[in-house]
């Protein structure tokens, strides 16, 4: 047996597993030592091949595809220098538990730390961020190297789902010649075993003991000031299990935006989504004091929030993770809990039996605080001044039901939390807020797009420049999007930080004007660029962006100086406004 069929059978049995345990959708970069299994991976009938030139904006893209689709997106790119640039995205898939199983080839051990170009050491490249990782072996065409290479490809599938779920990495040395025989026989069934003896790794999920579960009711029954927190928790069902156990407990319940619980059919008299601009009120909060506090999913973004959290230390916190990690930056938790989330809410609900109080004043006082919020900041808002945060209530109101709204970080994802109010529509909302960072969100937002719903991007303009080339992908593989781009000419969030007041250095350090025309950019990825003045101007912008196919980007002008005084001014005002009411939310 030649060399290129022992190659052709070894990689074809790697990449027909891939696609038996349900890898559908596979992004790419050129390479050459990656040659057999692009050629490959592209052959293969049940498998979609996405193109992405730059291994920064790849990581991404496929980190956003994993997001939308829940399920493993695969990765693929050459040897050396290729592979550190899918570190950034692997931090976030690690840090916001994102499956990918991220594929780098490389050179046979002989061609290593001799000299040799384009070889680095890729041994654990990315250290703790991947949950896996196996160097495999050179290719051989035998039966049991054909069952052990299945057998990886399976495995790593599987880990990457396994909770946490997260990314794992597998180094593939591949010698010359690099090309494949395609014309093979055989090609998706060489080496390949009945289908009862493919390896399949079945994860079950966190469950907590009856003993455990019935302590939990039997201690939560004590408290009538409780609060539920949900934070970053993506699953379609979470939202009407833990609605239940809020009526159920009278308790409220404190919905960051990513939780999926401000959007949607289910029942919302219980959720509140101004938590963020009232919590800023000290004399209002010590009224609010929850005895305990229940969390689900990632902190939120709202650090009003977690300072509530850490100030007014509740008797009992309980954090509930059906992931199996520690995300409780508080330092507050009195029990975590390693339960599937919508298992913890129902057992709950049953264990507590029928309604356990029937006085709702502690309920009362926070819905009555979030309804006077939001009917403040909505009346407060200017409806000529272009300003960042009435740019969230604009979008909330125009976005299709359904669709998809993914949000940058820095100022963009803090004004979806203060502006994006309760709605019945059924609007995703996504972001990237494992490592927090400002890389690769345009190109996560493309890889989100690929999920057929309308998908717009919100960003600001410091993080549209970092990830210009992941413009490129939407040309490449024929995607639609709209971005609407806030340019207010540098980092807005800082404006709002300690460092603003240190003015000699702020602007160079801090603020950063970078005073690109962006128009020039989008028309270079062939989309199309408009910028609107006014709100009628951006209402028709957006309403037509969704008729239209490709990149489009709509761009907002803004002042940093002056969105930070408006936004001072709106909290000032929404705390003048609360005081007048303070004796209605003093202590029960």
């Amino acid at each position: 047996m030649t060399s290129t069929e022992a190659l052709t059978s070894y990689v074809a049995a790697f990449v027909d597993e891939l696609a038996n345990v349900k890898v559908k959708d596979v992004v790419i970069s050129p390479g050459s030592r990656s040659t057999p299994l692009a050629i490959l991976m592209a052959e293969h009938p049940d498998i979609h091949v996405h193109l992405n030139i730059d291994e920064r904006s790849a990581g991404f893209f496929a980190l956003g595809i994993a997001k939308a689709k829940k399920r493993p997106v695969a990765l693929v790119c050459t040897s050396g220098t290729a592979a550190a640039n899918y570190y950034p995205a692997i931090v976030e898939a690690y840090q916001s538990r994102v499956p990918l199983v991220v594929i780098t080839a490389d050179r046979p051990h002989e061609l290593r730390d001799v000299g040799a170009p384009q070889a680095i050491n890729q041994i654990h490249l990315y250290g703790q961020y991947a949950k896996w990782f196996v160097e495999l072996a050179v290719p051989e065409n035998t039966a049991d190297m054909i069952r052990y290479i299945r057998t990886a490809a399976a495995r790593a599938v599987g880990t990457s789902m396994t909770a946490p779920a997260g990314p794992v990495h597998l180094n593939f040395p591949l010698r010359e010649p690099l090309v494949p025989n395609l014309s093979q026989e055989g090609l998706w069934s060489t080496g390949r075993r009945s289908k009862s003896k493919h390896t399949e790794v079945r994860s079950g999920e966190f469950v907590c003991s009856s003993a455990v579960l019935e302590e939990v009711a039997m201690r939560v029954q004590r408290y009538e000031r409780g609060i539920i927190v949900c934070g970053d928790h993506d699953d379609e069902e979470f939202a009407s299990t833990v609605v239940k156990l809020a009526e159920k407990l009278n308790y409220p319940i404190l919905a960051d935006p990513l939780s999926q619980l401000r959007s949607g059919k289910h029942s919302k008299e219980r959720v509140v989504t101004a938590y963020d601009t009232f919590l800023k009120n000290e004399q209002l909060v010590p009224g609010l004091k929850p005895d305990i506090v229940i969390r689900f999913g990632a902190m939120p973004v709202s650090k009003p929030l977690l300072l509530f959290l850490k100030q007014h230390e509740p008797k009992e916190m309980i954090v509930v993770d059906g992931g199996g990690g520690w995300r409780e930056p508080t330092l507050s938790a009195t029990d975590m809990i390693h339960c599937e989330e919508k298992h913890f809410c129902r057992e709950l609900c049953r264990l507590t039996g029928e309604s356990i109080r029937s006085s709702t004043d502690w309920l009362n006082k926070w819905m009555l605080v979030n309804e006077k919020t939001t009917e403040w900041l909505q009346k407060l808002m200017d409806e000529e001044v272009i300003s960042e945060g009435k740019v969230v209530t604009e979008l909330a109101s125009l976005l299709p039901d359904p669709s998809t709204l993914f949000v940058g970080n820095s100022m963009p994802i803090r004004d979806v939390d203060t502006f994006f109010y309760a709605n019945d529509k059924s609007i995703r909302i996504l972001a990237n807020r494992g490592a927090n960072g400002i890389d690769g969100v345009v190109s996560s937002a493309l890889g989100v797009s690929t999920n057929d719903a309308p998908t717009v991007l919100l960003i600001g303009d410091l993080s549209f420049y970092h990830d210009l080339n992941g413009l490129l992908a939407a040309k490449m593989n024929k995607l639609n999007l709209t971005v609407i781009l806030v340019n207010n000419d540098g980092g807005g969030i800082f404006s709002f930080l300690p460092q603003s007041k240190e003015e000699k250095h702020f602007e160079s350090l801090f603020g950063t004007p970078i005073g690109i025309e962006f128009e020039k950019v989008v028309e270079m990825y062939s989309g199309r660029f408009q910028r609107v003045e006014t709100w009628k101007e951006f209402r028709q912008a957006v309403r037509d962006s969704f008729a239209q196919k490709g990149l489009k980007v709509i761009e907002v002008k803004t002042s940093r100086g002056e969105n930070v005084i408006l936004h001072r001014e709106l909290w000032k005002s929404v705390s003048q406004e609360m005081n007048k009411v303070m004796e209605m939310v003093q202590d029960v």
